[in-house]
């Protein structure tokens, strides 16, 4: 069955991008794969707004980042939660043996940097996480003052997740020092699941060469010796590679600030039919993702059946929730190939539907 995604990840891909996917696989040690491997580094590079080599895991996001914290966390890490994703992140933390701390913000809240450097001032940390865009409540936190806060604490190993952000809005990876940038495949780079791409910094290599514990597959040296090399340390899904240079050159053809400009533009169409619908943003609209918009629920709509309806009559979903917010409220998607059409045309789909329902 087949019917378009709304729904903040895993996203719509386009028939171009599952083309390019299917090219022939190579040999994960030939040469044609290092010539593959190397054709899509400068164009990670510049995406990451980075002179630091981006790593290629065949995983989700979620290898990496407890991939991070096993290779970064000597003495205590500091994880900054405002929703599902970074509040697992701390459980990660956890289970992989780390001394860890919440630091608990509503949902619905962007991580304050205030309350970033008063923990901080503690001295207690050497590794915090920060999740960009909080996917499940729409909320994207204040990144560049919460870099700026980090600069006084050089201790500190900063881990940022950017995947509902990555080439929606610019995140410049050396200019705000971060030390690890991850993303995956599967939201606004427009592919499949089943990759992540990270970009780790000479400090934090050379912290991970102080730690003992940090297994073989998210080993981050593991990655360095064979990114110089040209290869993965494992086997790779070669046609996510093939799917990323697709995907890289796409976005090269569009320009990235025109990138950005058009998820602003149809994130702020979605913000306007919000408003104009008489329903609320769960963030505050300051911290609202750019890449997807987090609706409150405030006129009881029945979710799971105007999502039917839109399955059934208009072949597309959106989402309805997520976790301890589903049904409570809704999510709606901008972020990969969208356009104005194709947000106009869901929009006036939810409007129909909306008068029927209500």
């Amino acid at each position: 069955m087949s019917y378009k995604l709304f729904i903040p990840g895993p996203v719509d891909v386009s028939e171009e991008a599952y083309a390019a996917m299917c090219t022939p696989v190579v040999g994960h040690r030939s040469p044609d794969f290092v010539e593959l491997y190397r054709s899509v580094q400068p164009g990670l590079q510049k995406l990451f707004m980075t002179d630091d080599p981006v790593f290629i895991s065949t995983s989700s996001a979620w290898g990496v980042m407890e991939g991070s914290i096993r290779n970064l966390t000597r003495k205590k890490v500091l994880n900054c939660m405002c929703g599902a994703f970074s509040d697992k992140w701390y459980d990660v933390s956890k289970r992989c043996g780390k001394d860890a701390e919440a630091m608990r913000f509503e949902w619905g809240s962007h991580v304050d940097p205030t309350a970033v450097r008063d923990e901080l001032e503690s001295g207690e940390y050497d590794t915090i996480t920060i999740v960009h865009n909080e996917t499940s409540t729409g909320v994207m936190s204040p990144l560049a003052e919460i870099m700026d806060v980090l600069r006084d604490f050089p201790e500190v190993i900063s881990i940022v997740d950017s995947v509902s952000s990555c080439s929606v809005v610019p995140i410049p990876k050396d200019e705000l020092k971060i030390d690890v940038l991850l993303t995956g495949s599967q939201k606004a780079l427009a592919l499949p699941p089943g990759m992540a791409l990270l970009s780790v910094s000479e400090r934090a290599l050379d912290r991970a060469a102080s730690i003992g514990d940090r297994g073989y597959y998210f080993d981050f040296h593991e990655f360095l010796k064979n990114h110089q090399k040209g290869m993965t340390p494992s086997t790779p899904c070669i046609p996510h590679i093939y799917g990323i240079k697709h995907q890289l050159e796409v976005i090269e053809d569009e320009g990235l600030e025109a990138r950005y400009a058009r998820h602003a533009k149809l994130n702020s169409m979605v913000h306007d039919w919000v408003e104009r619908n008489g329903f609320e943003l769960l963030p505050e609209k300051q911290y609202a993702a750019k890449s997807l918009t987090c609706v409150k629920n405030t006129r009881n709509l029945d979710i799971p059946q105007l999502n039917s309806l839109l399955k059934e009559r208009y072949g597309c979903v959106i989402d309805g929730g997520y976790g301890k917010l589903k049904g409570k409220t809704f999510r709606i998607s901008n972020m990969g190939n969208e356009t104005e059409e194709s947000i106009g045309g869901l929009l006036a789909n939810l409007d129909s539907l909306i008068a029927e329902l209500l």
